[in-house]
């Protein structure tokens, strides 16, 4: 059985005013749990975190040994979104932009990530917190965990997060959260498509694991080309859709494991999996 291993990565993860750094990784049997490590802040989204999540997820974008990742946050929250106090510092229009910026980059990184990506979601997840989430292809959220994307309690409209969240989220449903910064809970984030499932949070470590296990039964090769396919074609009509969903389905079918998995059923035995 491989051997889990802690990477706190001192060197691309950087501290707060305590030793702790900010962001862990674990690897262990394919898996790669990040979690953001900085709950007397609510995990905000500061600069440092922010490059430090960037600086992971291309590491991870790189290495074939990762088949799935986990999102997850120490403490009583997920993610309260950008760290105010911070922003507050730099009142400049150049430096929002950039942080803005940067933040985008990160959200984008997620979806590029050649494996999927399960956020699980415990307490609360706002503003960028709730974009960290709608960005993640799969959401687990334990049932007291709320959403909302409340910048508008501010003055300020969530206008990043409303990319990702109008991604997930019907447009109604939406805009009616960015317009009130209402919260939601986790039985209507799970209604409205926001998250997969809200579950007891006594189930939540469970719940994860169940979807990672279900993730890790099936073929590497066919995951990655999956997960590719499936953004790339949002973008496209109809017609360039099907042409681009065709030629990946050809190609994944002369995989190795394609070719394996077919047997296996024609067979009626359990597929091995050679990616």
């Amino acid at each position: 059985m491989a051997q889990a291993t802690l990477n706190t990565a001192s060197s691309s993860a950087p501290t707060d005013a305590s030793a702790e750094p900010i962001l862990l990784r674990e690897d262990k049997q394919g898996v790669t749990t990040l979690c953001l490590n900085r709950p007397l802040q609510f995990n905000a989204l500061s600069e440092a975190m922010l490059d430090a999540l960037q600086r992971e997820l291309a590491a991870i974008a790189s290495d074939t040994s990762v088949r799935c990742v986990v999102l997850s946050a120490a403490g009583k929250a997920f993610c309260a979104g950008h760290d105010l106090r911070q922003m507050r510092g730099s009142p400049r229009l150049d430096y929002y932009q950039d942080l803005f910026s940067r933040c985008a980059g990160v959200m984008q990184a997620v979806q590029a990530l050649p494996v999927p990506v399960i956020a699980r979601v415990h307490g609360v997840a706002t503003a960028a917190g709730c974009q960290l989430v709608a960005s993640c292809d799969l959401a687990i959220a334990s049932e007291s965990a709320r959403f909302a994307v409340s910048g508008i309690n501010v003055g300020l409209f969530c206008a990043t997060p409303a990319v990702a969240l109008t991604r997930n989220v019907p447009t109604k449903r939406a805009f009616d959260m960015l317009v009130t910064g209402r919260f939601i809970d986790a039985a209507t984030a799970a209604d409205w498509g926001l998250i997969n499932d809200a579950v007891p949070d006594a189930d939540l470590d469970d719940a994860i694991a169940d979807k990672v296990a279900a993730i890790l039964g099936k073929s590497a090769a066919a995951i990655r080309y999956g997960k590719a396919m499936f953004y790339r074609q949002r973008q496209m009509d109809l017609a360039e859709a099907y042409a681009y969903a065709g030629d990946v389905m050809a190609r994944n079918m002369m995989e190795e494991d394609a070719g394996e998995g077919v047997d296996a059923f024609l067979e009626k035995r359990k597929p091995v999996w050679k990616s």
